[in-house]
């Protein structure tokens, strides 16, 4: 058996524009009155985003000052995976083709998220992404369950994947955070750090990926590339 787990958002989901909604939706909670703010472009959030940059420094680029922009993070974070923002994600350009690709050759799919079980399966279903991953092959967090940092949460999951799974020939990581690298190599899995997702490739590179790809696509010839045949 040969098996693959995958971050969700990232590597299959592009969440940039839900993250600049609430970007720009938070921008206008805090806002006072007569107030001028310079809402940055897509590309140039994203930008900062992707180099993580915090959100307070964030705000401040936008035109907020010190308590402004303190408000403007926190509310950000309690926002940005609210359901009303989720009809934002859209399936990454090519990662149903490299899933298809990996069914077809018999490869095993496991997606490992961040996302809560109701939001990752309500996903799963609006997008037709079921047939990729078997309910017993999707490993999120509980939806009431208080979450620790992802750097924590990522390599528990992956230690229970990897208890409750049958042993493979072969597997590999596909993820695009830091919480990915270090549940990978926690567990002393291959590792191939995407650029499609919300770390760009200095960050990405810090963490000592075993290799960085575009994307899904990419790495799927990566990990064929780099797997023996058996």
């Amino acid at each position: 058996m040969k098996r693959i787990f995958t971050d969700f958002d990232g590597p299959i989901m592009d969440v940039s524009e839900r993250y600049y909604q609430v970007y720009q939706d938070c921008l206008k909670q805090v806002q006072e009155i007569g107030q001028e703010l310079t809402v940055l472009s897509k590309a140039d959030f994203w930008r900062l985003k992707r180099a993580q940059i915090p959100e307070r420094q964030i705000g401040q680029f936008s035109g907020l000052h010190d308590d402004q922009a303190r408000y403007f993070a926190r509310l950000r974070r309690e926002t940005v995976h609210n359901a009303p923002y989720l009809i934002y994600d859209q399936v990454l350009p090519g990662a149903i083709a490299a899933l298809e690709h990996l069914q077809s050759l018999g490869y095993e799919l496991v997606v490992m998220t961040m996302r809560r079980n109701q939001t990752l399966n309500q996903a799963l279903k609006h997008h037709n992404l079921e047939r990729f991953f078997a309910p017993q092959h999707r490993y999120c967090i509980p939806d009431d369950h208080l979450k620790a940092a992802d750097i924590v949460e990522k390599p528990r999951l992956m230690g229970q994947a990897l208890a409750d799974l049958p042993s493979a020939q072969s597997t590999w990581m596909v993820g695009d955070t830091e919480a990915d690298m270090a549940a990978a190599h926690a567990h002393d899995i291959p590792i191939i750090a995407v650029l499609s997702g919300i770390r760009d490739r200095e960050r990405l590179l810090a963490c000592n990926p075993t290799w960085v790809a575009n994307n899904l696509f990419e790495a799927v010839q990566v990990i064929l590339d780099k797997t023996p045949a058996v």
